[in-house]
């Protein structure tokens, strides 16, 4: 069961069953556990290969036990999502902590990808149960309809689920308007029927100098 403590410890009662975390998030437990490092955040030889080749990053411990482990990441907000057969996109960097039975991978996202300088793949999270994910400030979830497409400077972008399609379209970031930005840069475009993650601090990316 994952608890949040405040808004930026979680708390994970284990009764034998395992998560998968954030290598190093690990703050306090008590009870009896064990900590394995995973060689990859994707599941199998697959997911590693993949990662080395997208320079995807995100090295992942498994923990498993009896009790009550909590988990922190430099007092950065935690946001939980559940998922219900759903598929979560996640920036590698915002990903906490995964129930062992989620399956994590890696996805194309074209252009979105290169313009945050993380390369051309995103971090996927998928099943049933919960994910845990940072974001420096508390995160706004952002519906998006058929009606209703949504625009996020990539800085600022953290995760989405649902049905979306994104797009990657040139024109002035937020910061440009306040006379910070360095050129042309790029936004994010979200249309179809789902959520997007917000943080309401931004990022340096290289999409606000391209």
């Amino acid at each position: 069961m994952f608890r949040l403590q405040g808004s930026k410890m979680l708390a994970v009662e284990m009764t034998g069953d395992a998560v998968k975390a954030k290598n190093g998030s690990m703050v306090a437990y008590d009870g009896q556990m064990a900590f394995k490092r995973l060689s990859g955040g994707g599941d199998g030889l697959r997911g590693m290969v993949t990662r080395r080749l997208t320079g995807e990053q995100m090295t992942v411990m498994e923990v498993k036990g009896h009790g009550t482990c909590w988990f922190a990441d430099r007092a950065t907000e935690i946001n939980l999502v559940a998922l219900r057969g759903d598929k979560l996109f996640v920036e590698a960097s915002n990903l906490l902590v995964t129930d062992a039975g989620l399956r994590t991978g890696t996805t194309f996202t074209g252009l979105r990808g290169a313009s945050q300088g993380n390369g051309l793949f995103t971090t996927t999270v998928e099943g049933h149960g919960q994910a845990a994910v940072m974001s420096d400030g508390p995160a706004v979830v952002l519906r998006v309809s058929r009606q209703y497409p949504l625009t996020v400077d990539p800085g600022a972008y953290i995760a989405h689920q649902g049905e979306l399609r994104q797009s990657l379209q040139s024109g002035a970031t937020f910061r440009t308007f306040l006379g910070e930005g360095g050129g042309e840069a790029f936004q994010i475009r979200f249309e179809g029927e789902g959520l997007v993650y917000v943080q309401p601090s931004e990022r340096k990316t290289i999409a606000g100098d391209l």
